[in-house]
C-alpha cells in the first residue's frame, strides 16, 4: 500500500508542476484543467499517508512534497471560490433597462434535444442568444425562435465550429471573422441597450489542445488574445462570451484578463464548471463571459442540462459607469505584454 501511495503521489505533485512548463503542446496545456480533482486528489493522498505513516525517508520526503502541493493547489483554486475577493460588484439596483442578460450554450453537435434548448430560452428569456457546435439542422431547430429574436448571425458548419447568434436588442456593425483559421469563425457585433447604450460583443469558440483536434494550444491562445486586444482598445463596454475550450484559471486566460482588463464574474462566487455534464469528477469551466470593468452583476447561474456534454450558462449584466473604480480590473505588466506579442505573432502553420 506504501508503494502504491508513493508513485500516486508522484504522479499527482508531477500533474500540478506540468503546466508551470509554457509550451503550447498539448501535454503542457491540458493538465491546467482538473485543478480542483487535484486537489480532491491531493487531500486523499495525504489522508492516506496519515493512516500508513511514512517510514522511509523518500516517502517523507513524498509526503512533505504533498504538503507544500497541497497548499499551492488551494492558493490556485481560492480565488475561484466564495472567499475569494469578487473581480466584479453585484448590482446595487434591480435589473432595468441598462441590462442585459446573455446565454451560451454548447449544444453538441450530434445532440438532438433541440425542445430542451427551446425550453430553456424561454425559461432564461435572455436577450442574447449564442450557441455554438451548430450545423444546418441546429439552425433549422431553434429558428422557431426567429421572431422574439429578429437580429441574427448564422454561421452554420459541419466541423463542429458552427455559431448561430440571436438578438432582440438591436445590431449594428456585426460581422462574422476567422481570426486564425479559415474553419473557425467568430462573431463580432454591437448591441444596443434598451437605454440606448451601445456594446460590443465578440463571440468566440476556438480549438481545444487535445491530440484529436489540434496538438497545441498555439491557435487557440493567439484567437483568445487578438480578441483581448481589440477588447481593450475599443472604446465602448465590452462583452466576450463563448465556449473558449480553456479553464478560467489557465495562465493564457489570465494574460487574456490582463491584455484586455475584462472582468470574470465567477471569481469570487464558484466555479460554475459547464463541462463535462455527463462526468461528475471531470468538470471544467470552460463556457465564459467576461466584460468590461463599467458593468455590475446582476446574476450568474448554470443552468440545467439540455443533452450536450456542456452545461449551458446564463448572465445577466448591468452598465453603470459608477462602479468601474470598485471593479477589480486586471492590469498587464511589460512580461505580460511581451508574452501576448509572442503568442500572437506565433506561427500557427506548423
Amino acid at each position: 500500500m506504501q508503494q502504491a501511495l508513493f508513485y500516486i503521489s508522484l504522479i499527482v505533485i508531477l500533474f500540478t508542476l506540468v503546466p508551470l512548463v509554457r509550451h503550447d503542446f498539448w501535454i503542457f496545456r491540458v493538465f491546467e484543467y482538473p485543478r480542483l480533482q487535484k486537489l480532491v486528489l491531493n487531500v486523499v493522498l495525504l489522508i492516506l499517508h496519515l493512516v500508513y505513516l511514512p517510514i522511509e525517508v523518500i516517502e517523507k520526503v513524498v509526503f512533505a512534497a504533498l504538503i507544500l502541493n497541497f497548499f499551492y493547489l488551494v492558493y490556485q483554486v481560492f480565488p475561484f471560490t466564495i472567499f475569494g475577493k469578487k473581480q466584479i460588484v453585484s448590482a446595487a439596483s434591480p435589473a432595468d433597462d441598462r441590462n442585459i442578460s446573455l446565454l451560451i450554450a454548447n449544444v453538441y453537435q450530434d445532440n438532438r434535444e433541440s425542445d430542451s434548448y427551446l425550453k430553456l430560452i424561454k425559461k432564461c428569456n435572455p436577450d442574447v442568444v449564442l450557441m455554438v457546435e451548430t450545423n444546418v439542422w441546429w439552425q433549422q431547430q431553434i429558428d422557431v425562435i426567429g421572431a422574439d429574436y429578429p437580429h441574427q448571425l448564422k454561421i452554420p458548419l459541419e466541423n463542429t465550429y458552427g455559431m448561430i447568434f440571436y438578438s432582440r436588442l438591436a445590431l449594428r456593425n456585426g460581422s462574422v471573422n476567422y481570426l486564425v483559421k479559415e474553419d473557425i469563425p467568430s462573431i463580432e457585433a454591437e448591441v444596443k441597450l434598451k437605454n440606448g447604450q451601445w456594446v460590443k460583443l465578440h463571440c468566440l469558440h476556438p480549438e481545444p489542445p487535445v491530440p484529436q483536434e489540434n496538438p497545441r494550444s498555439t491557435e487557440r491562445d493567439k484567437e483568445i488574445l487578438m480578441v483581448g486586444k481589440s477588447a481593450k482598445d475599443c472604446e465602448l463596454p465590452v462583452i466576450v462570451m463563448g465556449d473558449l475550450n480553456d479553464v478560467a484559471w489557465s495562465y493564457t486566460t489570465e494574460l487574456f484578463g490582463k491584455i484586455s482588463g475584462l472582468l470574470d464574474p465567477r471569481r469570487g462566487r464558484g466555479f460554475f464548471n459547464s463541462f463535462n455534464a455527463k462526468y461528475f469528477f471531470l468538470r471544467f469551466p470552460l463556457d465564459h463571459i467576461f466584460c468590461s470593468p463599467d458593468f455590475a452583476l446582476s446574476g450568474i447561474k448554470r443552468m440545467e442540462s439540455c443533452g450536450s456534454d456542456h452545461f449551458p450558462m446564463c448572465v445577466n449584466l448591468q452598465f453603470n459607469p459608477k462602479v468601474e473604480q470598485l471593479n477589480e480590473e486586471p492590469v498587464a505588466d511589460q512580461d505580460d505584454l511581451a508574452l501576448a506579442q509572442e503568442k500572437l505573432t506565433a506561427d500557427t502553420e506548423s
